[in-house]
């Protein structure tokens, strides 16, 4: 693997950050209502954060998301395995969406529990895949395994006292 920067490219950029940042802005639809309606009247752990928390720190980890991945984009040409990790961060953000659509929308906790238990699987893969291909692409991934790592044990708590 070639061991220097690639030039910066900004549409490339903007597209890698455009990405995961619509997906954020698809589940926010699902999520808006329910936030205002049937997600105050869950009983929550004594560890749920306040509600204006996930809004910058979700922002924050789908601009990591993107740099991450532009930065693989950079290094394509370099890598056996690109159709293959291009596949595993679609099916994450996938799966990060329909978290959001579980959980809020269809108001199923158990059901958003099982799904984000995969859904974490899955960052745990992209996350090593970016690794391998770029260590700083794969590092921007550790706030993300941990607030889903969290987000995970919030949604197990809500199912229980739920």
């Amino acid at each position: 693997m070639n061991a220097h920067q690639p030039r910066f490219q900004f549409i490339p950029f903007v597209i890698c950050l455009f990405i995961p940042l619509s997906i954020g802005a698809i589940g926010g639809l699902f999520t808006s209502e329910a936030v205002m309606t049937w997600y105050p009247t869950l009983n929550k752990p004594s560890f749920n954060p306040p509600n204006w928390i996930f809004g910058p720190m979700w922002t924050l980890l789908y601009i990591l998301m993107g740099i991450a991945s532009y930065r693989v984009w950079q290094r394509r040409e370099q890598v056996a395995h690109v159709p293959r990790t291009v596949a595993i961060y679609g099916m994450q953000l996938t799966l990060n969406l329909m978290w959001s659509f579980l959980f809020f929308y269809n108001q199923s906790i158990g059901g958003a529990l099982f799904e984000i238990i995969v859904l974490l699987i899955f960052i745990i893969m992209n996350a090593r895949m970016f690794y391998k291909i770029d260590k700083t692409a794969g590092l921007l991934y550790i706030p993300y395994i941990l607030w889903v790592s969290f987000a995970t044990a919030l949604n197990a708590a809500i199912f229980m006292l739920n």
